[in-house]
């Protein structure tokens, strides 16, 4: 996908995407606001029905909770 070229989280910690439960998704969601294909991942992640990390600048639950909207 030519977006994740692009993307900022792929010159960042990975770790900070995928935290454990519970753990805070505040510095991941600080850099998907700074990114420019933050909607592109988004879109992705929604449509390949990504379960788990910071996609897009929304986490699982909040990814769930649109779709749910959408339907």
């Amino acid at each position: 996908m030519a977006w994740q070229v692009d993307a900022l989280c792929a010159q960042t910690d990975p770790e900070a995407f995928f935290p454990e439960k519970g753990g805070s998704t505040r510095d991941a969601k600080k850099v998907c606001a700074a990114c420019t294909v933050k909607q592109e991942c988004l879109d992705y992640a929604l449509s390949n029905d990504e379960r788990f990390g910071i996609w897009g600048g929304l986490s699982e639950r909040e990814r769930r909770k649109l779709k749910k909207r959408a339907v």
